[in-house]
Order: C-alpha cells, then sequence, then structure tokens
C-alpha cells in the first residue's frame, strides 16, 4: 500500500443514508480476485442507465465534483461483508471516506486496503456538504498523523478517531503482512534466544 501521510483536495459528495456495499460494487462484478479494474463499475447501477450511457444526475457523471475525498450520508457500507467495496473506491481514486457512521466490516476493510474512513458527528457533516454546496472547490486537508480534517472555507479543525494499530499501518504503508514482516528481526531474535523446556 501506498504511505498515507497528509491529503489536500476537493471533495464529491453523496448524501444518500445506507448505502450498502452492492450499492458500491454490484455482485455480479465480483468476478475477479485482483483489486484492480473495480473502479470503473464504483456505483455502477447509479452511474449508469441500463443502454451503459452515463445518468446525468449521478454526482461521479458531475465535472463539477472532482477528488479524492468521498462525503457520504451516514451508514456507508452496511450490507454485505464484500472487500470488493473498498477496493473498489480505492480503485476509482478515492483516498479517504468521510460519514457520520459506517459499517464496522467496511471500515476494516477500508483501513486494510489503504482508504482513511473518517467519521464526524452529523453537525459537522452537514457543515462539509455545505461547504461543498457553496463551493464545489472547497478544499479540505486530512492530517493523519494529527488525526485531524480541515475545512479550509470555514478553518474549522475537526479531529477524528483511528486506531492507534491501524494508524501506524496506513503512515508506514503496511497491511498486516508488511507488518509482521517489518519485526523480522525482532521475531528471529526471540526465536534464537527462545528455549523449550
Amino acid at each position: 500500500m501506498k504511505k498515507f501521510t497528509k491529503v489536500t483536495s476537493s471533495a464529491v459528495p453523496l448524501p444518500i443514508e445506507n448505502v450498502d456495499t452492492d450499492q458500491i460494487i454490484p455482485a455480479r462484478f465480483l468476478k475477479s480476485i485482483t483489486r484492480e479494474g473495480f473502479g470503473e463499475n464504483l456505483f455502477r447501477d447509479w452511474r449508469y442507465d441500463q443502454s451503459h450511457e452515463p445518468k446525468s444526475d449521478f454526482v461521479l457523471n458531475n465535472d463539477i465534483y472532482k477528488g479524492s475525498i468521498l462525503v457520504a450520508g451516514a451508514n456507508f457500507g452496511c450490507g454485505s461483508s464484500r472487500e470488493h467495496a473498498a477496493w473498489a473506491l480505492v480503485d476509482y481514486g478515492f483516498q479517504v471516506v468521510i460519514s457520520s457512521y459506517f459499517a464496522d466490516i467496511f471500515k476494516s476493510n477500508a483501513l486494510n486496503n489503504g482508504l482513511l474512513p473518517i467519521r464526524v458527528s452529523e453537525d459537522h457533516l452537514e457543515e462539509i456538504f455545505k461547504a461543498i454546496e457553496s463551493d464545489p472547490n472547497a478544499s479540505f486537508t486530512v492530517d493523519l498523523e494529527n488525526q485531524s480534517l480541515l475545512i479550509a472555507q470555514t478553518e474549522n479543525l475537526i479531529q477524528f478517531e483511528i486506531d492507534a494499530y491501524k494508524k501506524m499501518c496506513l503512515l508506514n504503508g503496511y497491511d498486516d503482512i508488511d507488518f509482521l514482516i517489518s519485526k523480522r528481526d525482532e521475531i528471529e531474535k526471540f526465536e534464537s534466544t527462545y528455549k523449550v523446556y
């Protein structure tokens, strides 16, 4: 995974609650076991009509909105536990998802794949949506080291929580296996001194 330190970007608003993983990446596209290529089918049934033409009223088809931050309604990532939902978001280009609540399994899958889910209060989420509504190019800075989200428009600095282990992994670009490999010297030292009685 890429190291995650700080991201400054505009954001894509998706003010819809209870977005489930089948809406993020429909089950019929889960035919690959590698992580590449899922971005083209992100929100497929919302992005395209039955003739495979882009729906003009869906936010990802609106050139006004760009950026590596997705801002979503409450309970984002509910439904089935498919890791492909995180793969699709990352493959599309998102590095951060902001919501007032995430399904636990989605949150875990996101963190394991280098996607930072930031949980904010409902009031802060509304403030973020309003900032984007008033200026589609509104800038946001996510600082993982300091666990902060800056809304440039209002100069409001929001602190967020993250598991200390997952934070360390993101900062170093580690998945769980990379973390174990990083501890190889310590493991080998322990093995050399450990005696079985």
